[in-house]
């Protein structure tokens, strides 16, 4: 009697039956609704973030931004697309180019949410965690060199939300302006 397991099909997955396996209209294992932040921000918006270079400069980029319920509905994903995906170019520079997306995890025990972004074309990396503060979604975490972030959805609405990066030199005494979105439908 033969003890090895039998070999699985080696046949890739097309792009719909993995996008079938991931998206979720959900939530199959609700969220409370307390809880439920990202739930308005559901769907496509069009965008245009604007990043503050120091000295007064600064760099603005139309883009858009995809949310959805994703793995049953446990989770909220996002793509942020800037420049959109009509004007995009490979020689286009690093700087400002975004073609990454979020995970967000609801962590029922701790009533709070995990979120990664992810951003392959400059490599970046951040870990933040999420929650409610007043009208606000605060997600907070730390820059790759330990430096404080907070990202803010505010204005969050079925027309749009203005989303808003910051840094604290200072521990978290002072914040200072990095970057903003304004997204629309």
């Amino acid at each position: 009697m033969s003890t090895t397991a039998p070999a699985l099909a080696a046949e890739p997955a097309s792009a719909s039956d993995f996008a079938a396996a991931l998206l979720d209209p959900g939530p199959a294992h609700p969220i409370p609704p307390q809880h439920d932040l990202y739930a308005p921000l559901l769907g496509h918006w069009r965008a245009r973030v604007t990043d503050h270079l120091g000295e007064g400069r600064t760099r603005s980029l139309e883009g858009e931004i995809v949310f959805a319920r994703v793995l049953e509905g446990r989770a909220v994903q996002d793509l942020w697309i800037f420049p959109q995906r009509a004007a995009r170019d490979a020689q286009a520079p690093r700087e400002g180019n975004r073609y990454g997306t979020t995970l967000r995890v609801f962590d029922p025990a701790r009533g709070i949410w995990n979120v990664d972004w992810f951003n392959p074309v400059t490599g970046v990396h951040t870990r933040l965690t999420g929650r409610r503060s007043g009208d606000t979604l605060l997600q907070e975490g730390f820059h790759a060199d330990g430096t404080p972030i907070r990202w803010i959805f505010e204005e969050v609405s079925e027309q749009g939300f203005r989303w808003r990066g910051e840094r604290s030199d200072d521990g978290g005494r002072s914040w200072i302006l990095e970057t903003e979105f304004s997204a629309w439908r």
